[in-house]
């Protein structure tokens, strides 16, 4: 398979507009159903901004997820139905959002989580923001939850099929919006940067792309080997977007493992 076709998640599943119209709709009703604070700035650009769900409790554990589409398609509105177990769960939702190639490159993009990060940490307070702080991703998403896992408001990093070295993307049909050159490739790689940081619970679909499934378990692999905290769980009978589905569930696996790691 060449690189084109082996990051193709839209032509592997088929059916992605019919997937993708089913998200919006689940979203716009999840919107309704619970009292969201929506498009909350973190900065001055026009996508520098969040969507909140805060439980009643303060102190409440808190899941922040950025969405995928590889750095340069989807919206943080397409997702909002991944906070319904979460929500059932008690937890507080931020969806954060960000500048989409090519308008942005890759360091404004990971300059922009971080941000969110770093504005979040300043009001924590103010969004009853309690201990336990999972940055959590899908797929380019991913990519960034790994590259913050570092950040002081994080106390999990939960990427869920994220990719984690940007050199293979560097050669197929996703750079053409990307342009990511050598320096981007070595500085925003996760692959590259195995060090310390808060504890992984990686996430992918056991039919996925074989790549997909090959960046989780190296990057898996090499944080293991260096000594942290990791755990990966192949979620059986999975595509790149029915994990999607799964963490939707209140009786999915990923809100399974993620309850076990913060009741720890």
């Amino acid at each position: 398979m060449d690189l084109d076709q082996a990051y193709n998640n839209v032509a592997a599943v088929g059916n992605f507009p019919q997937i993708m119209q089913g998200f919006r709709q689940r979203s716009a009703q999840t919107y309704k159903r619970h009292a969201w604070q929506r498009d909350l700035a973190y900065g001055d650009a026009i996508r520098e901004r969040f969507d909140w769900y805060a439980q009643a409790n303060a102190g409440a554990p808190t899941l922040l997820f950025i969405h995928g589409g590889y750095w340069q398609a989807s919206d943080k509105e397409d997702y909002a139905f991944i906070a319904e177990g979460l929500i059932e769960a008690g937890c507080n939702v931020g969806l954060l959002e960000y500048t989409l190639a090519p308008e942005a490159s890759m360091g404004t993009i990971v300059g922009q989580i971080g941000k969110a990060l770093d504005y979040l940490l300043a009001h924590r307070e103010f969004f009853n923001i309690g201990q336990q702080v999972v940055l959590c991703g899908h797929s380019a998403g991913g990519h960034l939850t790994a590259l913050h896992r570092r950040h002081p408001l994080v106390t999990l990093a939960m990427p869920i099929s994220g990719l984690m070295e940007l050199e293979p993307i560097s050669r197929c049909w996703l750079n053409d919006k990307l342009q990511l050159s050598d320096e981007d490739i070595q500085r925003y790689s996760p692959q590259r940067l195995i060090g310390d940081g808060a504890p992984l619970l990686l996430t992918v679909g056991a039919d996925e792309l074989p790549e997909l499934i090959r960046h989780s378990r190296e990057y898996a692999s090499a944080c293991r080997e260096a000594g942290q905290a990791v755990s990966l769980v192949e979620l059986a009978g999975c595509h790149h977007f029915a994990v999607l589905d799964d963490l939707a569930k209140a009786e999915g696996e990923h809100l399974r493992v993620l309850l076990e790691f913060l009741n720890r």
